[in-house]
């Protein structure tokens, strides 16, 4: 073997496996599960640590290096851009390649984007959260198509597909004036190609759940509902059961959570104008704008910021953890009945600048969303280890086979991924049960504690709990290409 990982208690959620076993690599890739560790041209002491397969995030906005190396050190193995995606994927996925990765990669068909540049001629580069950000504020591609509009948009959205996308990225919420016969339309083209909709739904609460579910019974498409934690409102219970009876019923609807009672996006979005705040029952002090660190103190600031910077991101509170009410809304959108761990990992910024992707450390004065760094420790201090609201093997599954399996039939390289057997890609983190635990905060960014190791495709980008900073292993995750 070229590597031995001798004496850590191996969560494996595919086979149910959780004892203590060495786990031999060679070429990338598990190649032996055993009681007796066998030889070795390096063999690591894992003795106290639990080891488990990589976790797999299927949601994560921070794709270049800066942001992938504070997941890495969460211990994500494949972190995904399906919310917004990518256009074109190709140079996308090249892009990443070129420059280097150090944990894996892939990128849904951008339908916002897609808009933007089919309907306000805004040039595309591959990135679709950066092209969005700067372009939200354009008229046209927030508003209902034409018929042969949509037929455009379709077709360029299936070509992605045809390059490897990993389905479609819909960013509902961002333009809810947008025909319904519209996403009706896209599901019936990712049932027929075999893909899912990562899916932002149109409007938080029931109302944005009733269209998903109505859209995954009458088309059979695979339909993913992101954040569920932050999208729920207070129709929480109605939702979870709502989406229990529709599986029920054959619909193919999953879903995603993060375990934090505040949510991340840009100040422009249109549930954050004075007006849609004050239907929620929200003041404007719930926005705290990330380029100066304010609590948007009114209305008319609140306008000003909008008008003046569109794309700057913001943090918004949305549950009180500290409330038994709010904190039990929160616990049962996570722990629905396979809601996978997905972090929505923010681009840093410092200034209100975005972070350059080649920095590190991170500076001081940089600021994001805590789950941008510590959601899956979070995870496991929280849910695991102080509630014991998931076992290790559930908490485990939900954050690395469950998200590879929803995946594996449409992009081939995931069915490696997610599991510790023998053929199983070396996508591993080690961690302390007993210490592993968050330590990012809304003003200060802190790598998790307590991940001691982690391996992508049999290297190490993580070493005794330190950054291995040359390390750049990952690879691109494709869909099947025409």
């Amino acid at each position: 073997m070229d590597l031995v990982i001798a004496g850590a208690r191996v969560v494996d959620p595919e086979s149910g496996l959780d004892a203590v076993r060495a786990v031999g690599v060679r070429g990338g890739a598990v190649a032996s599960v055993t009681e007796t560790p066998p030889p070795a041209t390096t063999v690591l002491d894992a003795t106290g640590l639990v080891l488990a397969p990589g976790f797999v995030d299927l949601h994560s906005h921070a794709q270049d290096q800066v942001g992938m190396r504070l997941q890495a050190l969460d211990g994500v193995t494949t972190a995904l851009e399906l919310e917004a995606g990518g256009l074109p994927v190709a140079v996308r996925y090249q892009r990443a390649a070129d420059e280097g990765r150090p944990i894996n990669f892939g990128y849904s068909a951008g339908w916002q984007v897609s808009r933007m540049h089919l309907f306000d001629g805004v040039p595309v580069d591959g990135d679709a959260l950066d092209v969005g950000l700067a372009n939200v504020h354009r008229p046209h591609w927030r508003r209902p198509a034409a018929p042969g509009d949509v037929d455009r948009l379709l077709d360029l959205l299936g070509r992605e597909v045809a390059d490897g996308a990993l389905g479609f990225g819909v960013l509902l919420g961002y333009a809810p004036d947008t025909d319904r016969s519209e996403y009706l339309a896209l599901a019936s083209l990712a049932a027929s190609l075999g893909v899912p909709c990562w899916t932002h739904m149109r409007y938080a609460g029931m109302a944005g759940v009733a269209e998903v579910l109505a859209a995954a019974e009458q088309t059979g498409a695979r339909l993913h509902i992101c954040h569920l934690n932050s999208s729920s409102e207070n129709d929480t219970e109605e939702i979870c059961a709502a989406i229990t009876e529709a599986r029920a019923r054959g619909a193919l609807v999953t879903t995603e959570a993060y375990p934090y009672g505040a949510a991340s996006t840009n100040i422009g979005a249109p549930f954050l104008s004075p007006e849609a705040l004050a239907d929620q029952g929200r003041p404007t002090t719930v926005v705290t704008y990330l380029a100066t660190g304010e609590r948007v103190a009114d209305a008319a600031r609140l306008r000003q910021l909008r008008s003046d910077d569109p794309g700057g991101l913001v943090i918004i509170d949305f549950r009180d953890e500290t409330d038994p009410v709010e904190r039990d809304l929160l616990l049962r959108s996570l722990l629905l009945t396979d809601t996978v761990v997905a972090t929505d990992t923010m681009p840093i910024v410092d200034g209100g600048v975005r972070l350059a992707g080649d920095t590190w450390p991170v500076p001081p004065t940089a600021r994001v969303h805590p789950r941008s760094a510590g959601g899956y420790a979070r995870t496991f201090r929280w849910l695991v280890r102080e509630l014991g609201a998931l076992s290790m093997m559930e908490a485990v599954r939900r954050c690395s086979l469950l998200p590879a399996q929803m995946l594996e039939p449409f992009a081939p390289a995931m069915r490696d991924k997610g599991r510790i057997r023998p053929g199983a890609d070396a996508d591993l983190v080690l961690f302390d049960p007993a210490t592993v635990a968050d330590r990012a905060t809304y003003t200060e960014i802190l790598p998790s504690a307590g991940i001691a190791h982690v391996l992508v495709n049999g290297e190490f980008v993580v070493r005794d709990h330190e950054l291995v900073l040359d390390a750049m292993p990952g690879r691109p995750v494709r869909g099947r290409v025409a």
